[in-house]
């Protein structure tokens, strides 16, 4: 029979005692993060605060919330300008459009890409992933002659949804997680006689959905704070998004105000509610699809 020898007591300390360095690490680490977190949430804390001002005030005392100086009138004087809950219904329409189309396009072409088999389907995956390097700016002109003069849509919601229908980054992410199913799973509905379509429907669709909430945050951002093609396709003020809507108050009726930075940036805070609700309420979702995303890939 073994017995062990004890270890010094020097050993046994040194062992079981933290390092000094990894504790300044960490906190150093902590520090950095903390510091980088505050410089990002200034910009909307100072939004914030400057709506609720009643005048502006650009010192360093105006980034406090002082009493005497908070007011609402800013969000009512901007509401009574360019009818806030008109354009959010606006914006709203033209975002859900975009979001229905790019997630059927976007599960029928990543299917298409990821499942099927058809001469040519690298050539049509090449081409998805050079539409990423294309910048938008550069197809505007065309698409503008296209959507307003051949097909006559402008001051409509379908002209403004059109160009955004289809978005690659969402079809090369139905794509990559189209390809971790097995593909027995497909062969075997195929010999029980299913179709394509249900396949995609009744089988595909239910395992990506994961998939599903990512792309719909990443493409929800995009159209929602949109301003370039909608200031271009629409002229009537009934169908103006938030963000064009807001950019014409700043330019006209905004310099007969009291306090017409303010206003501006009441109309920012509501156009930023949404997008802060949505991500609030999805993070946990969102964080753990990109996590597996980033696992599979």
């Amino acid at each position: 029979m073994t017995t062990e020898t004890p270890l010094p007591v020097d050993a046994r300390t040194t062992r079981t005692r933290k390092p000094g360095g990894s504790r300044v690490l960490s906190a150093l680490r902590f520090g950095a993060l903390a510091l980088g977190a505050l410089a990002a949430l200034v910009p909307f804390y100072y939004m914030v605060i400057g709506a609720l001002q009643r005048e502006r005030d650009t010192s360093l005392w105006g980034l406090l919330p002082l009493p005497g100086n908070l007011t609402l009138d800013n969000f009512t004087e901007v509401n009574e300008s360019i009818n806030l809950l008109r354009s959010l219904g606006n914006s709203l329409i033209m975002t859900a459009g975009v979001v229905g189309c790019t997630l059927v396009f976007g599960l029928l072409v990543g299917y298409a890409l990821s499942i099927l088999q058809f001469r040519g389907q690298g050539l049509v995956f090449a081409l998805v992933l050079l539409v990423q390097a294309i910048p938008f700016q550069l197809l505007m002109i065309p698409l503008y002659v296209m959507v307003v003069r051949y097909f006559n849509l402008a001051d409509n919601y379908i002209g403004m949804i059109l160009p955004f229908a289809i978005n690659s980054v969402a079809v090369l992410i139905f794509r990559q997680y189209f390809l971790q199913i097995p593909k027995e799973i497909f062969d075997a509905a195929r010999i029980d006689g299913a179709s394509e379509m249900r396949i995609l429907r009744s089988i595909a669709v239910p395992l990506v959905r994961p998939a599903v909430l990512t792309a719909m945050l990443v493409t929800f951002i995009g159209p929602w704070n949109e301003f370039l093609w909608p200031f271009l396709v629409t002229k009537n003020a009934d169908l103006q998004t938030l963000a064009v809507s807001l950019a014409n108050f700043s330019q006209s009726n905004g310099t007969f105000l009291a306090n017409p930075m303010g206003a501006v940036l009441a109309g920012a805070c509501v156009l930023a509610v949404p997008v802060v609700v949505l991500f609030l309420l999805f993070q946990r979702h969102f964080t753990s699809a990109n996590l597996g995303s980033a696992v599979k890939g």
